[in-house]
C-alpha cells in the first residue's frame, strides 16, 4: 500500500500559529522534505519533534522528486513543507506533488498558515475577489506586463517582494494603480510585523519579508450625484475636437480618463445632456 504525500502549512513568523493536525501529521510521518532543513529543524525542535528530514528546493526538485516518490509507493509518507506557510504557493513543491497525484499516490493537503490570507485579513479592503501575483519580475518588459495586469485587475491584488527591491517595486505599483490604496506587510506575525498604508512619506525599513496588498479598483456607481457635471463635460468634449484634430472617441476618452470614468460611461452623460438640452429648447 503506497505512501500519503501531506502538504503542510507551517507558520509564517509566530511558532504558535501551526495546527494541532499539522503538529500530529508530523510526528507521525516517515519523513519531511523542507526546502531549508535548517529553518524546519527549528520549528520540529520547538516541539520536540524527531522525524528524518530531506531538502528539497527549487534546485533540487527535479532530481529529488523521483527518489521521494519511489518512497512513497515503497509506503513511506511524506510531510512536504516549505520555510513558511503554505507549500507550492511561490515556493518549492509543486512538481512533487503534480508527478504524485499523476501516479495516483494520495496527496493530502494540510490547511494553515498563509501571507497571502493574513495580509488580505489585515488589510481592510474587499477581498471577495483577489489575485495573487507572486514576485514581479525584477525589470524588462516582463515586469511592465506584470505592473499592467496588475492595474488592470479589478479585484485586490497580493504580492511578494525582497527586501532589496521593496520601495522601487512600491513606487512602480503606485505609478500604475493611480490612487488604489496599497497595504505594505512587514514581517507578518512576528516581532517586529508593521502594516502600513504606503505613501511617499511612509517610513518603510526595508528588512524582513514583505507581503504587498493593493485595494480593488473603486465600484462604480450610476448615482448622478458622482458623475461629472454633464455641461462641463460636454463643452471639453467639444472644445477638443474643434481647437485639436482629433476625433470624437479619441476626445472622449481623453475627457473619461480626466475624471477616471469609463469612456462609456461619460458617453452616456453628454447623450442625456444633449437630450436634455434639446427638450429645453422645444
Amino acid at each position: 500500500m503506497p505512501g500519503t504525500l501531506f502538504v503542510v502549512a507551517t507558520p509564517i513568523g509566530n511558532l504558535e500559529d501551526i495546527s494541532m493536525r499539522a503538529l500530529r501529521v508530523l510526528r507521525e510521518v516517515d519523513l519531511v522534505a523542507a526546502e531549508d532543513t535548517r529553518r524546519t529543524a527549528k520549528l520540529l525542535s520547538h516541539y520536540e519533534i524527531h522525524v528524518p528530514m530531506v531538502s528539497l528546493h527549487e534546485h533540487n526538485e527535479r532530481r529529488e522528486a523521483p527518489r521521494l516518490l519511489a518512497r512513497l509507493t515503497a509506503g513511506e509518507s511524506i510531510a512536504l513543507v516549505s520555510d513558511a506557510g503554505t507549500p507550492t504557493i511561490s515556493d518549492p513543491g509543486r512538481d512533487l506533488v503534480k508527478a504524485a497525484r499523476q501516479q495516483g499516490l494520495p496527496v493530502v493537503p494540510v490547511p494553515g498558515p498563509s501571507a497571502v490570507t493574513t495580509a488580505l485579513a489585515g488589510s481592510g479592503f474587499p477581498a471577495d475577489r483577489f489575485l495573487f501575483m507572486g514576485f514581479p519580475p525584477r525589470s524588462g518588459s516582463a515586469r511592465e506586463e506584470w505592473l499592467e495586469t496588475l492595474a488592470a485587475e479589478p479585484g485586490a491584488v497580493v504580492c511578494f517582494e525582497a527586501p532589496t527591491r521593496i520601495h522601487q517595486t512600491l513606487k512602480d505599483i503606485a505609478r500604475s494603480v493611480g490612487k488604489r490604496p496599497i497595504l505594505t506587510c512587514r514581517e507578518l506575525t512576528k516581532l517586529h510585523e508593521v502594516l502600513v498604508e504606503y505613501s511617499i512619506d511612509a517610513a518603510i525599513p526595508a528588512r524582513g519579508e514583505f507581503t504587498v496588498v493593493v485595494s480593488p479598483q473603486a465600484a462604480e456607481t450610476d448615482s448622478a450625484q458622482l458623475d461629472p457635471e454633464p455641461g462641463l463635460v460636454s463643452k471639453l468634449v467639444e472644445g477638443l475636437i474643434e481647437g485639436a484634430p482629433t476625433d470624437r472617441q479619441s476626445a472622449e476618452a481623453m475627457v473619461a480618463r480626466a475624471f477616471q470614468v469609463k469612456a462609456s460611461r461619460l458617453k452616456n452623460i453628454i447623450k442625456k445632456h444633449a437630450i436634455s438640452v434639446k427638450r429645453q429648447r422645444q
